[in-house]
């Protein structure tokens, strides 16, 4: 079993990165976790309610319940990149040049590398954001499917619809899908070049977590007591194939990580157990023993040597696998 590095933390971890190479653990009552030397910092006056790692990786952006958009550093320094009052910002996304997309209820908001800011209204509040890697273009989950939307361009946004609410929205490597998990316990998703549906579902649970293979193959999720992986390189993607099953026990799995340059995964459980475990055989290692908390965040290091993990209760640390 690699070793393990415990890093207790002050509340609910809702998120980890890696920001220039430092694991940075964000938590729910406020506070951004630094390394392992215990530096921690409090860019919000209240909680924090989302996160994302900057495009260039070198910042981490945050949302709270003080209507602030944030951006911080890996030597601790914070500045402000929006303010909406007294609005709750619900949901952030980080995209190419610097920019950065926030949602507070209908209200959606991108701040472009040159600091100028875009605003969109929606039908309904919207539920997920995320940029695609080329061009300032954001996907837009929310109810009855997604809004795809070039800012400071006078195109509409163009609607892929779908009955139901969609709570978070990812992109595959390649720009040609958008698939969403959905309040209905399922995944959606569109094939962009022609508008074909794709529809995968026999969830018992909501999928909170997401994570695409290196090379895009295959997208690996929670939500079951396996991690279902839906495979993207058939030529109609997922539909009549059988998802890959990884990590098959009676505990929820509750986040996934997929390895930055192996077809493997990082599989967390909601009694707090880590797995890893290999797509060509289903070989597996233990990562972490059970603590009886339900994992909530899981971050590979760019060199895929270490993981950063954080609980619900708090519980976090690092697994080396040299070790």
């Amino acid at each position: 079993m690699p070793e393990v590095t415990p890093l207790p933390l002050s509340g609910y971890v809702i998120d980890v990165h890696y920001v220039a190479g430092v694991p940075t653990f964000v938590t729910g009552d406020g506070a951004i976790a630094l390394g392992t030397a215990g530096r921690v910092v409090k860019p919000h006056a209240g909680g924090i309610l989302a996160s994302a790692l900057a495009a260039d990786g070198k910042s981490v952006v945050t949302g709270g319940d003080d209507g602030k958009v944030m951006r911080t550093t890996a030597d601790g320094t914070s500045t402000l990149v929006a303010e909406r009052g007294r609005k709750w910002i619900d949901v952030v996304a980080a995209g190419p040049g610097g920019a950065v997309a926030f949602a507070s209820g209908r209200t959606v908001v991108v701040v472009d590398g040159t600091g100028k800011v875009h605003e969109l209204e929606r039908p309904r509040a919207a539920l997920g954001l995320t940029f695609f890697q080329k061009g300032l273009r954001l996907a837009i989950a929310g109810y009855n499917g997604v809004g795809l939307w070039f800012p400071g361009t006078a195109a509409p946004v163009q609607e892929l619809e779908w009955k139901g609410s969609h709570i978070a929205v990812t992109l595959s490597p390649d720009g040609a899908n958008v698939v969403t998990s959905m309040q209905e316990m399922a995944l959606h998703g569109w094939r962009l070049r022609d508008g074909q549906h794709m529809r995968m579902s026999g969830y018992p649970a909501k999928v909170k977590s997401m994570s695409w293979s290196a090379k895009g193959r295959y997208l690996a999720t929670s939500g079951a007591g396996v991690s279902v992986l839906w495979p993207f390189f058939h030529k109609d993607g997922p539909m009549g194939q059988r998802p890959l099953e990884l990590g098959g026990r009676q505990e929820l799995v509750t986040r996934v990580a997929c390895h930055p340059a192996e077809e493997i995964a990082a599989l967390g459980y909601d009694d707090g157990m880590i797995l890893l475990s290999r797509f060509s055989d289903r070989e597996e290692v233990l990562l972490a023993r059970p603590n009886g908390s339900p994992v909530s965040a899981l971050s590979w290091s760019s060199n895929g040597l270490e993981l950063a993990f954080g609980c619900e209760s708090g519980a976090a640390g690092l697994i080396d696998l040299t070790r």
